[in-house]
């Protein structure tokens, strides 16, 4: 597929009463080993990135460094890949569209951009964050690219404002946010059924939930009428969280039975690679 015909089948997945399920890739083995499990799309973890590559979560990892591992990403698999870009790695418009065109060129056809100014920091108020999804997809529009735009907001992840006015405040940027040109709305944090459920009614258009442990499962948010359910970081998490008992039982016992239980076979790895695949 070229990278309009990939960009129109990410917009097709994820429409209302889908149900799209959107692995998260940090590298290029996570992003293969998803796509041989036989996901229709992938997409990136700004935070499994950055961990990856040794920073902090929370745009402490330069555009350039995150363009680049989304473009071997992008290039190493034939699905649709999606790029997490935080904030845009800029406050500016001007800045968000120039990260767009990054992303553009790095192969992805779609992108999460959110709405805080940084972790545990305020949100951009509405008509800033509007302007930005604009200059998203004007970007996008002069790259002749169907651009799909996940619009975050982080009301309910970091709790922002007062918890009596928090889904106000929510449906309102949903609702605005879409007006400026994002295709869909993202709503990490957010796991109660009946919450979702109001999401679903009221924002007029796709909502992606982020699940994980403790969520309810995916077949369960796209009964709720969810069209979009992404991982975050938690599949990057979790590996981390085997190499510390591999790291662990090698260091204490100089015994191997993490890695003998959870070894990919080496032939597999290697045919995984080969250019035909």
């Amino acid at each position: 597929m070229t990278q309009r015909d990939k960009a129109d089948q990410l917009l097709r997945l994820q429409q209302p009463h889908s149900s799209l399920l959107l692995p998260n890739a940090w590298d290029v083995v996570s992003a293969r080993l998803f796509e041989e499990a036989g996901f229709a799309a992938i997409g990136t973890t700004s935070a499994g990135i950055a961990f990856a590559q040794g920073y902090t979560d929370g745009q402490q990892i330069s555009r350039d460094e995150m363009l680049s591992i989304i473009a071997r990403i992008a290039a190493a698999v034939r699905v649709p890949v999606t790029a997490d870009i935080e904030a845009g790695y800029g406050h500016s418009p001007e800045e968000v569209a120039k990260t767009i065109e990054g992303v553009i060129a790095a192969g992805a056809v779609g992108v999460n951009l959110e709405d805080n100014t940084g972790i545990l920091k305020p949100l951009y108020t509405l008509e800033e964050q509007v302007e930005r999804i604009r200059a998203a997809r004007e970007a996008a529009s002069n790259a002749d690219l169907l651009l799909v735009i996940n619009a975050r907001i982080d009301t309910y992840l970091f709790q922002i404002g007062q918890e009596a006015t928090r889904l106000e405040d929510t449906l309102r940027r949903a609702r605005a946010y879409l007006e400026a040109g994002a295709n869909s709305i993202f709503v990490p944090g957010v796991i109660d059924p009946a919450l979702i459920q109001v999401l679903v009614r009221e924002i007029p258009g796709p909502l992606n939930i982020m699940a994980g442990p403790g969520a309810p499962s995916a077949p369960q948010l796209f009964q709720l009428g969810v069209a979009r359910v992404s991982i975050g970081g938690a599949a990057m998490l979790a590996t981390m969280g085997l190499m510390r008992d591999i790291a662990q039982e090698l260091h204490t016992q100089g015994t191997y039975e993490q890695m003998a239980q959870h070894a990919y076979d080496f032939t597999a790895a290697w045919k995984l690679f080969q250019p035909n695949n």
